[in-house]
């Protein structure tokens, strides 16, 4: 089977990343920067050879495929397993306001507990099953092809995981800025990284790099 080449794209900024609240599945939509953002990374893909658009239904996501679909000529299409991680109680918080109020629950987040699960919520083992499974389902659809997918800060994790063989646990190094360029290549083996974090597009303007989603 033939390679699929995966440009990975994290919705635009929106008002409660500046406020480093988590949204997990709470519907925000983008703010003025994170529209601005849309359209730049819209702009840069005009000209890929692009075959298909996924992204996951929540509004932040959904305005940046939106915006990138009418720059190419294509219709995006909503893939709810695309979403962000869900976050249950903690979602609409600050972390500071997650420390003060659940500080055991804080600490199973600050050290990346694979099986911590926040009340109403999704383990990182559960995301990163789903994502990869939902990842790998939609490349096998393009072979030869090249797709892009708009989702979500934890989700740029997991594939970043994913295609450089990181532990789940591993502290992170690598960005995951909002709309910015993520490359990868799938094959029936798995995921590999072409390119990570081009920003070149946003120099224009900064672009928020929050590790909140």
């Amino acid at each position: 089977m033939q390679a699929t080449r995966i440009i990975a794209i994290r919705h635009g900024e929106t008002a409660w990343n500046v406020d480093s609240r988590i949204q997990g599945l709470v519907d925000i939509e983008l703010n003025a920067t994170g529209h601005w953002q849309a359209r730049r990374v819209a702009q840069a893909l005009a000209e890929e050879p692009i075959s298909a658009i996924y992204s996951s239904h929540l509004l932040r996501a959904w305005e940046t495929a939106r915006t990138i679909g009418d720059h190419t000529g294509l219709h995006p299409q909503a893939c709810p397993d695309l979403r962000e991680r869900g976050f249950g109680i903690l979602q609409g918080k600050t972390f500071v306001e997650i420390e003060a109020t659940w500080p055991d629950q804080a600490l199973r987040w600050r050290r990346r507990d694979p099986d911590w699960t926040p009340q109403g919520g999704e383990s990182l083992t559960q995301l990163r099953q789903r994502i990869v499974q939902t990842t790998f389902a939609l490349a096998q659809r393009h072979p030869g092809e090249q797709i892009v997918l708009v989702a979500h800060g934890g989700v740029m994790d997991v594939l970043y995981r994913a295609a450089t063989g990181q532990d789940i646990q591993a502290a992170r190094s690598w960005n995951l800025g909002n709309a910015t360029i993520n490359r990868l290549l799938w094959t029936p083996q798995g995921l590999t990284l072409v390119g990570w974090g081009d920003s070149r597009h946003l120099d224009h303007k900064e672009a928020l790099d929050e590790s909140s989603t």
